[in-house]
């Protein structure tokens, strides 16, 4: 189930939210719990006893480390947190590189064992990253340990952030889970915020992807020149709208339910570095590989050639952690590269002096890092790369342009700081009010006529 559906707008959505509203206080994260599960296991039940196998396991061995005093029992307490970690990791590993690694075995070694056949359970990486944190932050002393099971599975299951993020600290939404107050202006703000991300999500980024469909059903190496332009830029407005879209409304049911979700996309596309964008483009992840991963191994206290090798650290695994494919394992060394270029000369001599010029480097490399990451394997990428900087004529993408042409200006014009700086001026104008109305049955009736209704970020 996915929040732009039918099924969840008028069906789930009302239903559940009627059941949290009306019941006590103390059972709202027993409906919270029980309603997430239903909505995970509507389109893959079995893969529920996976996510329960990850809550118990966590749950049990942070009790378990809690036992120990942290001064005289630190190495029994760093065991058990290694154990979990590996439990972790070793269940993401599983299901989502099994056969990538099985595959790169027959490519190097030329033998032919068998790829298993091994679905990718949805949210994996997500709910995966979540409860680690929570591990890490128990053996650190930076939290309490969560003695309630349920609690603890509210905050993982948690049906607004479970499929695609955002990536929620324990720390951050602890005191909620406990006690948490419920008033009419947090549910309204909520809705608001879920309708805006709807929009982004089924006007925007639906409309726009038909354009990128097409460049693959002709097949990257038959479209001019003009068309694939024409389909990154496309693919790089839809991918924006469709995650950070299915953020907002996150944010928004969040709001609904009586937690504040963190921000995961601050308008990425006016960046002026790699830098910047990567401090504005899936903040959530950025900031988990950060305090998770960078630090951990050293950050950038011990020198230059560490700080390089820690970098390097962070971006193979952030490439890994988006797919398994060497295209993804290149999209992120290229995204090491670049920052790494920026760091030693780049940022300072030329992006902070330039207004311009810095936006358009920016907009250009993270275009090409796209196709890195939509093509369904290297050697595409690499045909499509060829298409985009060779000259190749053709009318192709002319039809598309007088189709969706309004949508490219809508897009830009959203991708931008303006229509929020707007809203928060007039949020209270009734056209304000008109807007989000319009909005919403707009795309109540995109959904009803249209099939064409995917999550980009569900296969990661």
């Amino acid at each position: 189930m996915v929040f732009s559906s039918l099924v969840f707008l008028f069906r789930f959505m009302p239903v559940f939210f009627l059941i949290y509203y009306l019941v006590p206080g103390r059972f709202r994260n027993l409906v919270l719990f029980v309603g997430s599960m239903i909505f995970y296991a509507w389109g893959e039940p079995r893969y529920c006893v996976l996510i329960l196998c990850s809550l118990t396991v966590n749950y049990c061995m942070a009790i378990f480390m809690d036992r120990f005093d942290p001064e005289d029992r630190w190495i029994q307490r760093k065991a058990l947190l290694i154990l979990t970690v590996f439990y972790d990791i070793g269940m993401l590993a599983v299901f989502k590189y099994t056969g990538f690694v099985i595959s790169t075995i027959n490519s190097l070694a030329h033998t032919d064992i068998t790829i298993p056949e091994i679905a990718l359970p949805l949210g994996i990486s997500f709910y995966t990253f979540q409860i680690m944190s929570y591990v890490i932050d128990v053996y650190a002393q930076r939290i309490e340990v969560e003695r309630s099971y349920l609690n603890l599975g509210t905050y993982l299951v948690m049906f607004p952030q479970l499929i695609a993020g955002p990536i929620v600290k324990y720390y951050s939404v602890h005191k909620g889970l406990k006690r948490r107050r419920m008033n009419s202006i947090n549910i309204e703000n909520g809705f608001r915020t879920f309708t805006m991300g709807l929009g982004c999500k089924v006007i925007l980024a639906n409309s726009l992807g038909n354009i990128w469909t097409a460049c693959q059903e002709a097949g990257y190496d038959n479209i001019s020149t003009l068309f694939a332009w024409m389909g990154i830029a496309a693919y790089t407005l839809q991918l924006y709208f469709d995650f950070s879209g299915y953020s907002l409304m996150a944010i928004g049911l969040g709001q609904m339910l009586g937690f504040r979700f963190p921000t995961n996309f601050k308008h990425p596309y006016i960046s002026r570095s790699i830098t910047e964008f990567w401090k504005r483009w899936h903040i959530s992840l950025t900031a988990w590989f950060r305090e998770y991963l960078y630090i951990p191994l050293g950050g950038n206290r011990h020198g230059t050639a560490r700080t390089i090798l820690n970098m390097f650290i962070v971006w193979l695994i952030t490439g890994l952690w988006h797919g398994a494919a060497w295209n993804f394992v290149l999209w992120g060394i290229y995204y090491f590269i670049l920052i790494l270029i920026e760091r030693l000369l780049l940022k300072k001599v030329f992006l902070d002096r330039s207004i311009f010029f810095s936006r358009i480097y920016t907009l250009l490399l993270v275009m090409i890092g796209w196709v890195l990451f939509a093509a369904p394997n290297l050697k595409e990428a690499v045909v499509y790369i060829s298409r985009m900087f060779t000259i190749h004529p053709g009318t192709d993408f002319i039809e598309y342009f007088n189709t969706y042409w309004y949508f490219y200006l809508l897009a830009v014009i959203f991708a931008t700081p303006v229509p929020g700086a707007w809203y928060r001026k007039h949020r209270n104008n009734p056209l304000s009010f008109i807007f989000l109305l319009a909005v919403f049955f707009i795309s109540v009736g995109i959904l009803v006529d249209s099939v064409y209704n995917p999550f980009l970020y569900f296969r990661f």
